[in-house]
């Protein structure tokens, strides 16, 4: 298979799967979703970047005894849908890369990313990603079998936490605000004061 070193040599049109993923050499960021292929955001802003900072540092704290792994952006997370069979998604085609992931099954975790869904995602809004955060990833990673699903919005301050009810679709735990003590639902001692989340000297 012929290596792509320009994004301009794939065809938006088309559809791609992971094994096409691993030839692509260009500088563009990309996703995978559904093989159709997804451009990411220029460099993240300042503010993204200390949300996912302090997050980070707040997960390794809390899991760092645990058997339960954190990565934060670049690396691929790549998801098939759960509902399928084994045969139907031998072929991957979705591969995302999540500001942060949470991911307790060892089993699921390669020398290339993780394969499966994440317990807990979390994605850090950027200007002109609205749209995708809240409603392709949403889909995708409900779909995908993904526990807890958690949407940090840096403009109006807040957490949107969502999770897998028994019938594996999302419900709203709560719309989390600055002001607020963010209570993960699948680890209820995970607790964070979102006041160091959103510190009011970064606005």
């Amino acid at each position: 298979m012929a290596v792509i070193t320009d994004i301009s040599q794939l065809d938006p049109d088309s559809k791609y799967t992971y094994t096409d993923y691993l030839t692509w050499e260009f500088d563009e960021a990309v996703e995978l979703i559904k093989g159709k292929i997804l451009k990411i955001s220029p460099a993240p802003r300042t503010r993204h970047q200390r949300i996912s900072f302090y997050l980070s540092g707040k997960f390794f704290n809390y899991f760092n005894l645990d058997s339960c792994d954190v990565f934060s952006a670049p690396f691929d997370v790549r998801l098939f849908d759960k509902t399928k069979s084994e045969k139907a998604r031998k072929e991957i085609h979705t591969v995302v890369q999540t500001d942060l992931s949470v991911i307790c099954d060892q089993n699921k975790i390669d020398e290339y990313g993780c394969i499966g869904a994440p317990d807990l995602i979390v994605e850090i809004l950027s200007p002109g990603n609205s749209t995708k955060e809240m409603r392709t990833k949403f889909n995708l990673y409900e779909e995908s079998g993904v526990r807890e699903y958690w949407v940090a919005d840096p403009e109006h301050q807040t957490i949107h936490l969502f999770y897998a009810d028994e019938q594996d679709k999302y419900q709203l735990s709560k719309i989390y605000l600055y002001e607020d003590v963010l209570q993960s639902v699948i680890f209820p001692e995970l607790k964070i004061n979102l006041k160091g989340v959103f510190p009011e000297e970064a606005f």
